[in-house]
């Protein structure tokens, strides 16, 4: 797997709506999300990991109340208890109103961890920037939510029993990465590709991109990977066929971005005339 350090296509505006997407993930995740120290030290109290439990229950997406549009009778509470097989989490009745579709846009701003989030952060912060130039302010800020909807959704249909808490900002950012490829994909990705070290190597976006597309495909299917069960990469492949769908009309319109010259694989070539 390719890591993206930096794109070679420059935006003609500064890209606002990202960089307060950007700034809102970050601020729910070090701020609002119960448990962020034990994430960083690898070590979390009960107390801390009941907490989570509640808040994730609230404001995650639950593909069964999506689905189904109905709330559990018992939900963690946020409490610790001591029952017949020792301590844990106490559940009881939600004592809150919870908007199953609501908890969609919620659930975008939620990450479960440091790896979770920058890796999101990183892939929305190259590439949403040029979305953003293309679509315009408003209409990237409902693209962005349009492809998010629309993962959780398809997620959802396809395992509509599920009771796991359902969070991030991927299918959105997938999204984005879908309407890359469609509309750039022969803009130049810097990227470091792990080989004994990390090589810095200067490739097109429809290598980048669509290898990550078919890494989420294959992954999707359980395959290549020992737990699938913890990332939804379906959402992922729901929200990039998303993306790239709604920005094939723009392709026609779309000039192409500058083609880099005199670097090559990280060193400055050298003219032969």
């Amino acid at each position: 797997m390719v890591i993206p350090v930096h794109d070679v296509n420059p935006a003609r505006r500064t890209p606002w709506v990202t960089y307060a997407l950007l700034v809102a993930n970050v601020v729910v995740f070090v701020f609002l999300t119960p448990g962020v120290v034990g994430s960083v030290t690898g070590e979390s109290s009960l107390a801390q990991l009941c907490d989570l439990q509640a808040f994730l229950e609230r404001y995650a997406v639950v593909p069964q109340e999506l689905i189904h549009h109905r709330m559990p009778r018992l939900v963690p509470t946020g409490q610790t208890g001591v029952g017949p097989q020792g301590p844990g989490c106490v559940v009881g009745p939600p004592g809150y109103d919870k908007s199953p579709e609501l908890s969609v846009l919620t659930a975008m701003f939620l990450h479960g961890g440091w790896l979770h989030l920058l890796g999101n952060m990183l892939f929305l912060w190259i590439f949403g920037n040029n979305i953003e130039d293309r679509l315009g302010h408003v209409r990237y800020l409902l693209f962005y939510l349009v492809c998010g909807y629309a993962a959780c959704y398809g997620f959802s249909l396809l395992d509509a029993g599920s009771h796991e808490p359902l969070i991030g900002a991927s299918g959105a950012i997938a999204g984005v990465l879908g309407a890359y490829l469609v509309l750039y994909p022969k803009a130049r990705v810097w990227v470091l590709v792990p080989f004994l070290v990390f090589l810095p190597l200067r490739l097109p976006a429809w290598i980048v991109l669509g290898l990550w597309f078919v890494l989420q495909a294959v992954y999707s299917t359980g395959q290549g990977v020992s737990a699938a069960g913890t990332v939804a990469y379906v959402a992922h492949v729901v929200g990039f066929a998303v993306g790239a769908l709604l920005a094939w009309p723009l392709k026609p319109g779309t000039p192409p971005p500058p083609e880099p010259r005199g670097v090559l694989f990280g060193r400055r070539a050298r003219r032969t005339w």
